[in-house]
């Protein structure tokens, strides 16, 4: 019998003021009835609207199907012939702007989980699976991947399962891009992002670190010297963005990207951690992303008691994923919205001291279609904080464009790709994810590695 409640099955979590003192995972994920009860929320539609949601295109119903029968592995093989990151995805997805905002369900109550029925699956799977993947017949071709965020695990995975020898160059320390460095223990624990790398590696791709590609090589060495017959540029988005207001240069302003990183990869938040990170009682957060949530609620467990979001739109535009404002506002972060900074206040040490703001009022929409956000006159009043955090968005590092030669980039910065197949203005060479879109999703830069490995193999097969 289908399931025809209005309302999903709630996800477990952890206590609001458990969770806030801690770097553990906050959903703690379905148990085998609950997604099973889930699942039968399902009602199979012809339409498939939720497939089409899907930027790699899982075969969701089918995985559903699966689930409500209680067949948790067949599930994932369904689920692992489109996705290289299915616990990942389960986990950080917006899932109702994409598969989740196309069911049918949805119309009249809420959709079917799907994310979090992923996240079951590919959680089951992890914990009862010892199969070890077969390594393709080698095909004898070699191609390069730059960077192992979410865009070049995928291309790599894809191309593995082809027979390319695939070597992925990450410039950091550790595999896993910007799942590791970006996204906090609490939302992706690490250990699962390493099994995903290490079934790559199990499949055959060679993972080289501390590869600053455009410095310690070109491109056009992996190429000419190395015998890479293609290039896949999945090198993000890490160059962050600044307001360019007085006070920046202080003492305890932080980016978001080099807060979160030393936060995440570099293991900040333990107390015999060997990186720096100031340990404030007053925090703001400038952003309304889901990066501005991570790095505000990183730095309540890192023991603030006052962590404030500084929005200058209303609550209507923010731009982050809807639970992780909720799990935000629970675990007690303060939301000033309509709210703009303009300066950052120093104290007598040159150290941040407070932090400058006006308010706003919303005015006609802009090019993104959200309406513009208007000074309101003689509104400025001053929040007394010890750390800033600016979270206003990245653009690509310039120095694989600076470095190589005759590659075709927007005036932003960001690679110039064609959308279905990632091919750049070079022959050979190819671009997916944030380093040609900017800071997006998880899902999104799969997709385009995704897209980008069915092309190379195209490309190598004719030539």
């Amino acid at each position: 019998m289908p399931n025809m409640s209005l309302k999903k099955n709630e996800m477990p979590v952890q206590e609001p003021n458990v969770r806030n003192k801690n770097f553990k995972e906050v959903a703690l994920g379905y148990t085998k009835e609950q997604a099973m009860d889930e699942a039968q929320r399902c009602l199979n539609c012809k339409t498939r609207n939720c497939v089409a949601g899907c930027p790699v295109r899982i075969q969701i119903p089918e995985f559903i199907k699966e689930v409500a029968e209680g067949n948790f592995e067949e599930a994932y093989q369904i689920i692992a012939k489109s996705s290289s990151l299915p616990a990942v995805c389960g986990r950080v997805c917006p899932q109702e702007t994409q598969c989740e905002g196309k069911c049918v369900r949805g119309i009249k109550g809420e959709p079917v989980a799907i994310g979090r029925l992923e996240r079951f699956v590919a959680d089951y799977h992890n914990e009862n699976s010892s199969t070890v993947l077969e390594k393709p017949k080698s095909n004898g071709h070699k191609v390069a991947v730059v960077g192992s965020g979410p865009a070049g695990l995928t291309c790599a995975g894809d191309l593995a399962k082809m027979g390319y020898d695939v070597t992925i160059f990450e410039a950091l320390h550790m595999a896993g891009g910007v799942l590791v460095y970006g996204i906090p223990e609490f939302r992706l624990p690490k250990d699962i992002v390493q099994k995903e790398i290490d079934g790559l590696k199990e499949l055959g791709v060679k993972v080289e670190t501390n590869m600053v590609i455009g410095k310690v090589l070109s491109i056009d060495e992996l190429k000419d010297e190395y015998g890479f017959e293609a290039v896949f540029i999945g090198s993000g988005a890490g160059l962050p963005k600044f307001m360019k207001i007085p006070g920046e240069n202080l003492k305890g302003v932080y980016s978001a990207n080099e807060f979160l990183t030393r936060v995440n990869l570099m293991k900040a938040y333990k107390r015999d951690a060997e990186t720096p990170i100031g340990r404030c009682k007053r925090v703001a957060v400038v952003g309304g992303g889901n990066v501005a949530m991570d790095a505000a609620r990183s730095a309540l467990r890192l023991g603030a008691e006052e962590v404030y979001i500084i929005y200058r739109r209303s609550r209507n535009e923010l731009p982050a994923r809807a639970e992780e404002v909720e799990h935000a506002e629970e675990e007690g972060i303060v939301f000033k919205f309509l709210t703009n900074p303009i300066e950052i206040l120093p104290d007598e040490n040159r150290f941040v001291g407070g932090i400058k703001c006006v308010e706003m009022e919303l005015g006609e929409p802009d090019e993104s279609g959200r309406r513009r956000p208007v000074v309101k006159q003689g509104s400025e009043f001053e929040i007394p904080v010890e750390c800033v955090i600016m979270a206003l968005g990245t653009s690509p590092n310039p120095l694989i464009k600076d470095t190589t030669e005759g590659l075709a980039t927007q005036k932003w910065g960001g690679i110039i790709a064609e959308e279905e197949t990632g091919l750049t203005s070079r022959e050979g060479i190819y671009a997916g994810g944030d380093a040609v879109t900017g800071a997006a999703t998880v899902i999104l830069a799969m997709g385009a590695g995704k897209n980008a490995a069915q092309a190379i193999d195209e490309y190598i097969r004719k030539k």
